[in-house]
């Protein structure tokens, strides 16, 4: 049985795991809203003009900001679980689960989603 400080000190660790990986949902967020509203803002700027004058295809930087999004997601996502485990094995306390890792789920749908719409779509 741990005494109450310990098990404290286990409950604000593991609410910062949960803030970590909220910040890195934010984080994700932003990515992908950022590739899928330019590339809708540039198909709209288009509006039936070839892209013979760009620099860059706007269709692939999209795809890349979604890409780095989910891909950030799926990493702290991962270290979030790793890190509650090896904090579960140090403290075997009844941990609840954990909806910062639900939302990160969630989010990663709608950001594959994005992806689809972006990469299928001429």
């Amino acid at each position: 049985m741990l005494d109450s400080a310990t098990r404290m000190a286990v409950a604000r660790t593991r609410l910062a795991q949960e803030r970590t990986l909220m910040a890195w949902i934010r984080t994700a967020i932003s990515l992908i809203s950022f590739g899928f509203t330019l590339y809708k803002f540039f198909q709209l700027d288009l509006n039936g003009r070839g892209p013979e004058n760009r620099i860059f295809d706007v269709r692939l930087f999209a795809t890349v900001m979604i890409v780095i999004g989910l891909l950030a997601l799926l990493m702290a996502t991962m270290q979030h679980r790793q890190d509650l485990r090896i904090l579960q094995a140090e403290y075997p306390t009844v941990f609840p689960r954990s909806l910062a890792r639900l939302l990160a789920i969630l989010i990663s749908f709608l950001g594959v989603l994005a992806l689809a719409l972006v990469a299928l779509r001429r």
